[in-house]
C-alpha cells in the first residue's frame, strides 16, 4: 500500500471535515499529502474551511497512525480500499456531492457494472413483499444487472438471496466496517455474496454499526443504482429515505403499490401519490425507463454519429476530457483546452443539450458513455 493511500485515508478520518469540504481542499491543494503539508493559514483561506476547521488537520501523526492500522486491518480482512479519484471507485457516485472520499469493498465486486438496480424495502416484509421481490429478480435476470441493497432483514436480504439464485451479482452496502456483518443473522447470505458481488462500506474495518450511519448508507445505495425499486415501505424508515434520495438524484424510482390499509405499503403509495415514484407493474417498466431495450451497437452508432458531427472548440473540449478520464472541473478544462471560461460554459451547455456531457456537483463535467 502506497504512502499516498495513508494520506487519503487520514483525510477521510478527520472529524468535522466531511466529503464535500475534503473535495474542496483537494481541488485547491491537489493531493491529500499536500493538504497535510500546507500551513494552517493557507488551509483556512479555502472556501468553507476557516481557521476553526483548519486546526483539525494539526493532529497529522495520530491520523496517519490510524490510517496505518486501517490499512493493516483491511489487508487481514481482505478488504480493498478505493479513493474517489481511483479508476476503481464507482463512477455513479461521482455525481453525488457528498459521496464518500473512501469506499471499502470485499469480495468479487465490480463497482462499475454496465447495469445496476437498487432494491430496498421494509425490514418487516410480508409474504406479498417477498413474493414480489422473487418475481422482480426472476424478471431481471435476462438484463444481467448488478443488484444493490442494504443487507438488512426483510426485503433487502430477500433481494440479495433471490439475486444469487438467479446468478446475478449482488452487492450489500453496510453501515459498519467490512470485518463484520450487521445484522449478524445475515452472515450466511453475506458469505455467499462474496463469490458473486460482495460488500461495500464507507466505514473502515473496526467500525461497529451505529443508528446514525444508516441514513448515510442509503445515499450510496441510491447513488449506485441506475434505477431504484421499493417493494414495501412504511411512511417512515430507511426505504423511504432511499427513495427520496434517488428521486433527488434524478434516478428513476419505482414503487410497488400495496393495499390502502397496509402500513407496510403506506410509504410506497405516498411516493406514487407525490409523483416521486412510478408504479411498478413489471420489470419491463425499468427496461424502458433506462433504455435497456436499445442494443449496445445501436447506442454506440448514435454516440459515434454525434461525435463525428463535432467541429472546432466542441471537439477540442471532448478530446481534452477523453485525455483526462472523461471527467474534469470547468477550471481545469478551461486551462487545458485554452478556452476562456465564459466561452467554455456555453460550449458545455450545448454539449449537454446534445447528450454528450453531464454536469456534476462542484463545477465538474463528465462525458456521457
Amino acid at each position: 500500500m502506497t504512502s499516498e493511500k495513508r494520506y487519503q485515508i487520514a483525510l477521510s478520518l478527520i472529524s468535522g471535515i466531511g466529503p464535500v469540504l475534503s473535495k474542496q481542499l483537494l481541488n485547491h491543494f491537489g493531493t491529500p499529502e499536500n493538504i497535510f503539508q500546507a500551513s494552517k493559514g493557507s488551509i483556512a483561506k479555502v472556501e468553507g474551511i476557516g481557521a476553526k476547521l483548519s486546526r483539525l488537520l494539526s493532529n497529522q501523526d495520530t491520523l496517519l497512525k490510524q490510517a496505518d492500522a486501517i490499512i493493516e486491518g483491511s489487508a487481514k480482512a481482505e478488504v480493498e480500499i478505493h479513493f474517489y479519484k481511483d479508476l476503481s471507485y464507482p463512477k455513479r457516485l461521482l455525481n453525488i456531492s457528498d459521496a464518500p472520499l473512501i469506499l471499502y469493498s470485499r469480495g468479487k465486486t465490480n463497482l462499475n457494472p454496465l447495469k445496476s438496480i437498487g432494491i430496498v424495502g421494509t425490514r418487516k416484509s410480508t409474504k406479498y413483499g417477498a413474493d414480489t421481490t422473487e418475481k422482480i429478480m426472476a424478471s431481471a435476470r435476462s438484463n444481467e444487472p448488478t443488484i444493490f441493497s442494504g443487507l438488512a432483514y426483510g426485503i433487502d436480504i430477500k433481494a440479495h438471496e433471490e439475486a444469487l439464485k438467479q446468478d446475478l451479482p449482488t452487492i450489500g452496502v453496510l453501515a459498519c466496517g467490512l470485518d463484520q456483518v450487521y445484522p449478524a443473522g445475515n452472515r450466511p447470505i453475506a458469505r455467499k455474496m462474496l463469490n458473486n458481488g460482495g460488500l461495500i462500506s464507507e466505514y473502515p474495518v473496526g467500525t461497529k454499526a451505529d443508528p446514525r450511519f444508516f441514513p448515510a448508507r442509503n445515499r450510496i445505495i441510491a447513488g449506485l443504482s441506475d434505477a431504484l425499486i421499493i417493494v414495501e415501505a412504511a411512511k417512515k424508515g430507511g426505504a423511504l429515505i432511499t427513495g427520496n434520495l434517488a428521486h433527488g438524484y434524478d434516478k428513476p424510482v419505482f414503487a410497488v403499490p400495496g393495499q390502502l390499509d397496509k402500513s407496510n405499503s403506506a410509504g410506497c403509495n405516498q411516493l406514487i401519490k407525490t409523483m416521486k415514484a412510478t408504479i411498478y407493474t413489471d420489470f419491463q417498466d425499468v427496461v424502458e425507463a433506462l433504455n435497456w431495450d436499445i442494443s449496445e451497437p445501436e447506442r454506440l452508432t448514435v454516440l459515434t454519429s454525434k461525435l463525428e458531427r463535432l467541429t472546432g472548440r466542441e471537439k477540442t473540449v471532448v478530446d481534452t476530457m477523453l485525455k483526462n478520464n472523461q471527467q474534469m472541473s470547468i477550471d481545469d478544462l478551461s486551462w487545458q483546452s485554452q478556452i476562456p471560461l465564459n466561452q467554455l460554459a456555453s460550449i458545455l451547455l450545448q454539449l449537454e443539450f446534445e447528450g454528450l456531457v453531464t454536469p456534476l456537483p462542484g463545477k465538474e463535467f463528465r462525458l456521457c458513455s
